[in-house]
C-alpha cells in the first residue's frame, strides 16, 4: 500500500496542520492549543482535579501540571488543595480566565467552521464516529 493511503499517516498529517492552524489563532492570547483545551474544559466545569483534567484530555498528569503552572502564571487559573485529599488539587478559573472566554472562543469557533467547511453535519458526525472507532481499536496497544 502507498504511504498516503495509511490512515495513521493521513491522521498524523492532518493533526499537525490543525495544531499549527489553531496555534496561529490562539497566538494573540498567549496560550497554546494544549492550554486552550484546559480552559475549554474548565469553562464547562470548574473545580475538577488535575487528575480528572488529565483523564478528560488524554494527557499525562505531569504535563497537565506543567500547563496549569503556566496558566497560573498568566493569571487564567488557580489551584486549591482538595478538601478531602490533600495530595489532590482542584482547578478553578480566575476572573481573567472567565472574562476571556468569549474573546478566545469567537476566533476558535470561526477556525472550527473553517476546518469543517464543505462538510455536512452528517459527514462531520460520521467522521467523529470513525475516529472514535479507530481510537478504540488502537488505544490499548
Amino acid at each position: 500500500m502507498e504511504l498516503e493511503k495509511y490512515i495513521g499517516v493521513i491522521v498524523f498529517r492532518a493533526e499537525l496542520k490543525l495544531k499549527n492552524y489553531y496555534q496561529k489563532i490562539l497566538q494573540p492570547f498567549d496560550i497554546t492549543v494544549d492550554q486552550w483545551e484546559i480552559l475549554v474544559v474548565l469553562w464547562e466545569q470548574e473545580g475538577i482535579t488535575q487528575k480528572e483534567l488529565s483523564e478528560r484530555l488524554y494527557k499525562d498528569q505531569t504535563n497537565i501540571a506543567r500547563m496549569l503552572f503556566k496558566l497560573e502564571k498568566k493569571g487564567f487559573v488557580h489551584r486549591v488543595t482538595h478538601e478531602t485529599d490533600r495530595r489532590a488539587l482542584r482547578v478553578y478559573l480566575t476572573a481573567k480566565g472567565r472574562e476571556v472566554k468569549e474573546e478566545i472562543m469567537a476566533p476558535s469557533n470561526e477556525a472550527y467552521r473553517n476546518t469543517i467547511k464543505g462538510l455536512s453535519d452528517e459527514e462531520v458526525d460520521t467522521f467523529r464516529r470513525i475516529l472514535s472507532v479507530i481510537y478504540r481499536n488502537v488505544k490499548d496497544y
